[in-house]
Parts: structure tokens; C-alpha cells; sequence
């Protein structure tokens, strides 16, 4: 299995520190968030990530290099100016082959174990599998409900989104022939026809989960992570 991991923001909420340091490097529990995610794809057996980059793109592929001292093969994939969450990753299709990949935003923090996702098998009329966790205040309606392990829009009891799910390749392919002119999009515009179509699957995890967003949510996670020390 493939993994894709999303680093290419430019972490406007956690200002200042990403006025000189991009997103992923932040320190998290004493290393850069983007190592924490490394880390735990090899201890799934992930051996290839692609991991998309563009604000002051150079630290992080300095610091990481090619991943052969993280015991991974990073493939990067650079924006000149950041392409949203959808755009980076129909950018980098060409680089995540034909199978189902793992998607993880760079500026989350759970552990829920990604081990699990290997047991995941999408059927032939599903597009891609959603990990949702109960609503931090900073989002208190959510996203998505569910209804019987589909994805959907209707419920009135929704979860959020955590950034972390498995998709297959042609979902994003077939959003390309739609749009040929666009470049730059969110994700949920690549979902919202595949959830309105009921293709999209989804599990609900309760674990520790944090939207690294802002300096009071960076903060508050680094505290609660030291305290476990």
C-alpha cells in the first residue's frame, strides 16, 4: 500500500510559527509533526509515501530527504503555490499507482492505529473509506453523518472529517475528465458527488484526535502529549 501524506499548506492560523517554518515541521512531543506520521507508516510496513510540498518547501526535503534514514522511499510532490487538498492530490496521481492509498493530512494528530487500514477492502462500487471522530469544539456540527457504514449528508447527528482515509486513484481521475480546467480544489468537492451517490464508506473512531490548527490547538495537544510522558 501506498500512502499520501498532505504537507503543502501554508499554516496561516498557526502564525508566527510558520512564518518561517512550514506546517509540518512544528514540534510535536520533541520532533516535527510530519516525522510522527513517517514513523507510524513504516510501522504499518508502508514503504512508499508521497508527500506533497510547496511553503518553504526546501526544510522539510532537507530534513528528510529522500526518507532512506526514516526507513521509507519519499516520492515529493511540489507546488509551485499550494493547490488545495484535491488539487495536490490529482497532481500527485501519477505518483500513487492504480491501487487504493492512504491519505493522512499533515496537520493531524490521533492515535488511531493506521495498521487497521490494511484490513480495509473497498468494494467495487466504493470510491474511498472516511475515518470520522466525534466533533472538537472548533467544529461543532461536524461533517458527515452515518447511516449504516455509508458516508452521507443527511443525518442530523454528523461527525468530523479526521483527515485520515483510503482512496482509489480513479475517483479522483474521473473528477479530472469532469473539470479539465481546474487545478486548484478542496476535497470535498471530489467527495460530495461520491457521497450523494452513496459510494463513500466510513467508521467512526472515539480515540485521541487533534486538529493541529491554530496556536491554542498545537499547544494544548503538546501539553496533554507531555503529560503522558
Amino acid at each position: 500500500m501506498r500512502a499520501m501524506i498532505l504537507a503543502a499548506g501554508y499554516g496561516k492560523r498557526l502564525r508566527p510559527l510558520t512564518d518561517k517554518m512550514p506546517k509540518p515541521m512544528i514540534t510535536v512531543a520533541g520532533k516535527p509533526l510530519l516525522q510522527h506520521h513517517i514513523e507510524r507508516l513504516v510501522t504499518m510496513g508502508v514503504t512508499e509515501v508521497v508527500i506533497n510540498i510547496s511553503w518553504l518547501a526546501e526544510q522539510i526535503e532537507n530534513y528528510f530527504g529522500d526518507g532512506s534514514n526514516f526507513g521509507i522511499n519519499i516520492t515529493w510532490s511540489k507546488e509551485p503555490e499550494p493547490l488545495e487538498t484535491g488539487g495536490g492530490i490529482l497532481n500527485a496521481l501519477p505518483l500513487l499507482g492504480d491501487a487504493p492509498f492512504l491519505l493522512i493530512n499533515g496537520d493531524i494528530w490521533s492515535d488511531f492505529p493506521l495498521l487497521t487500514v490494511r484490513d480495509i477492502r473497498l468494494e467495487s462500487n466504493q470510491s474511498a473509506w472516511l475515518l470520522l471522530v466525534n466533533n472538537p469544539q472548533h467544529n461543532p456540527f461536524g461533517d458527515f453523518g452515518l447511516q449504516q457504514g455509508l458516508v452521507s449528508y443527511q443525518p442530523n447527528l454528523k461527525y468530523t472529517f479526521s483527515g485520515i482515509s483510503l482512496f482509489k486513484p480513479r475517483l479522483f481521475a474521473d473528477y479530472a475528465k469532469k473539470h479539465k480546467d481546474v487545478s486548484c480544489f478542496p476535497l470535498r468537492e471530489v467527495l460530495r458527488p461520491a457521497i450523494e451517490s452513496r459510494r463513500i464508506v466510513g467508521t467512526l473512531y472515539s480515540g485521541d484526535w487533534c486538529d493541529v490548527g491554530t496556536i491554542e490547538r498545537y499547544h494544548k495537544l503538546n501539553k496533554q502529549l507531555d503529560s503522558l510522558k
